[in-house]
């Protein structure tokens, strides 16, 4: 348990507020280590000396659940790390490297329910020949656990996520959240973007369905798709938009 509340601990203490709302959530993240450590031992593979434990893990929730580690996201992901890294040594499990933790949509799952799935691959790289470590090839079964402590799988192949729009460019990846979201230099815009050639709210992207559009919002410097100047227009994925100067590239993934 001292393992666990260490952790709990770290979480508390990362980026004060916003932790405090991800306990909100029906997941917790302490509860993702408990399980997350369960599958480690329940998918042990044994060879002559060792016991090898999967390294490669994805955790399934639901919409809902994700939305609320958006913000902290790799932090997250950080901590369940070390975490499964901890428990290994301390279980004497074998690792072929650093366990790495993935987190992903699934819309078949309710509100506090999560699934994992694990893998066990081996490291390419600083293997030694004569030993080399063991694969368990593709992700097995998802196990689904609910906030009632029950259990059961979900098909191998999950339902894909839903489609994210982004906005991409200047160092960073901007995931457009919501039916609508403003472009422009003031920090209340959803795409911030530092620069004195876009307007304080310069444009507006808009949802319909699973399409988006761009529309100029009386910019002093407008914008341009694909080198195209237009007050509004339909975008597609590997769109070029021109805020005033500064491109960014439209993405669906």
């Amino acid at each position: 348990m001292s393992m666990l509340r260490n952790l709990e601990n770290k979480l508390g203490g990362l980026v004060e507020g916003a932790f405090g709302r991800a306990f909100k959530s029906n997941v917790q993240p302490v509860e993702l280590a408990r399980k997350l450590a369960k599958e480690m031992e329940d998918n042990q593979v044994v060879s002559i000396s060792r016991v090898y434990v999967p390294n490669h893990y994805r955790v399934f929730l639901s919409p809902a659940d994700r939305e609320q580690f958006s913000s902290y996201e790799p932090a997250l992901r950080k901590e369940l790390s070390d975490y499964l890294l901890e428990h290994s040594r301390q279980e004497g499990l074998a690792l072929t490297s650093r366990p790495m933790v993935e987190l992903m949509t699934d819309d078949r799952l309710n509100v506090g329910e999560f699934g994992i799935q694990a893998q066990l691959l081996a490291e390419d790289d600083d293997q030694s020949p004569a030993q080399p470590g063991p694969s368990a090839g593709d992700f097995g079964n998802t196990m689904v656990y609910t906030p009632t402590g029950d259990s059961r799988q979900l098909d191998s192949q999950p339902v894909p996520s839903r489609a994210q729009a982004l906005l991409v460019g200047e160092g960073k990846r901007t995931v457009l959240r919501g039916s609508k979201a403003v472009v422009g230099r003031s920090r209340d815009c959803d795409v911030v973007i530092e620069d004195p050639n876009v307007s304080r709210q310069h444009a507006e992207l808009r949802r319909d369905g699973e399409s988006w559009t761009v529309a100029d919002l009386g910019s002093t410097n407008g914008i341009k798709v694909n080198g195209r100047r237009v007050e509004q227009a339909q975008l597609s994925p590997g769109d070029r938009v021109t805020f005033g100067l500064i491109d960014l590239s439209f993405e669906i993934e």
